[in-house]
């Protein structure tokens, strides 16, 4: 939804019109607030997100667009648009946002048979029909065909971003510390997500840990854990902490925002995210453009960018290929941290700024209106 929001005020910018067709209950609060114009057409039935308004919806109003992109995979939303899209004969676009990634497969066996259910006369057919399958880096587009055997897109790989962080580097950095007393002084380590089970928090604790046990490891190293706690973990994650005898070194702020994510951006030397799955990481951009070297595992689908760019480190998501990035920046010249650290700034300025992903899509639009449509296939039934 970030990522939505942003391109679309960027867009809106340069002089595009963007609104935004929900499923979510008129009444909710973010639509009132929402920066740009939302059609909400729910309220939905079930965790599928049934919504019956839609697909006469989009019939009415969908050809008064240029371009309809579908975000996401799983609910409704895709097979109502494509069953109005279809008929209209429309082209239309998907972003998958990750949303295939093979983990999820392996992660949890049960939801992927179930998917497994509706996949073939559902999503498959929203994919093999639209005009493009957006993908945020080449490794996405690689691994969503590994998810099942039936599969057919016409795949883009198209950038993605996020806005420029604040300039005042200095004062969100103090005021952040002034909240957090403790740190003054110290050498931080930022994790900034949610902490839940794909992020690999335990391994970034286990890690932790083992750095700090090791001769001549430095006494001012300190650990932030932000982010909300989204699957109860964190009181498992702070008994393991106390097992390894590093509770006093790690610091829980819960969820940051606004200028207190900044801030800690800010007073961080480097951001570490070992995760299993990351499709794209806007936290990662975010730290990127904050001139913050970023120690990742080769999950994070920008890895590739980020070891081009010397932008920071990469290894396995495991405890060992985790440990080894920590030892790796920590043990690093001040040189060579201050060097990633320019070098994480000018990545984010090639790569990952919203006006790169607007103008990204903007070529997308302007190839489909220049390109004869793609042939749809015919109605089918659908039972």
């Amino acid at each position: 939804m970030e990522g939505v929001r942003q391109r679309g005020l960027r867009l809106q910018e340069m002089g595009h019109s963007v609104e935004l067709v929900t499923l979510d209950d008129p009444a909710a609060p973010w639509v009132a607030a929402y920066p740009l114009k939302v059609h909400a057409l729910g309220p939905t039935r079930g965790t599928y997100r049934y919504c019956r308004q839609l697909t006469p919806w989009l019939l009415q109003h969908a050809s008064g667009y240029d371009l309809v992109v579908v975000n996401g995979l799983w609910q409704y939303h895709g097979l109502g648009a494509w069953r109005a899209l279809r008929q209209l004969q429309q082209p239309y676009v998907v972003f998958t946002h990750g949303m295939l990634d093979p983990w999820f497969k392996h992660t949890y066996p049960l939801k992927h048979l179930k998917k497994w259910l509706y996949w073939p006369w559902a999503e498959y057919r929203v994919l093999r029909d639209a005009a493009a399958v957006l993908f945020t880096s080449e490794d996405e587009r690689l691994l969503a065909r590994e998810s099942f055997w039936l599969y057919r897109a016409r795949e883009k790989v198209v950038a993605y971003g996020t806005s420029n962080p604040p300039d005042d580097r200095a004062g969100l950095s103090a005021r952040f510390l002034e909240q957090h007393p403790q740190l003054k002084g110290q050498r931080i380590l930022l994790f900034l997500s949610r902490i839940q089970e794909k992020k690999g928090c335990d391994l970034l604790i286990a890690a932790f840990a083992d750095h700090l046990a090791q001769p001549g490891a430095d006494s001012r190293l300190q650990l932030v854990m932000a982010g909300p706690d989204q699957s109860g973990w964190v009181a498992a994650l702070k008994a393991q902490a106390e097992r390894r005898g590093v509770a006093q070194r790690i610091h829980w702020p819960g969820m940051l925002q606004g200028d207190a994510k900044w801030g800690a951006f800010y007073a961080a030397e480097a951001f570490v995210l070992p995760s299993h799955q990351e499709n794209f990481g806007i936290a990662v951009a975010e730290a990127l453009g904050c001139g913050l070297p970023v120690l990742i595992s080769d999950k994070v689908n920008i890895w590739r960018e980020i070891e081009g760019d010397h932008a920071g480190f990469v290894a396995p998501d495991t405890l060992e290929g985790t440990r080894a990035t920590l030892d790796r920046w920590l043990n690093a010249s001040p040189g060579l941290r201050t060097h990633m650290a320019q070098q994480a700034r000018k990545s984010f300025e090639r790569r990952f700024t919203v006006d790169a992903m607007a103008h990204s899509l903007l070529e997308v639009a302007d190839r489909l209106s220049r390109a004869p449509a793609p042939k749809i296939s015919p109605a089918e039934s659908m039972g």
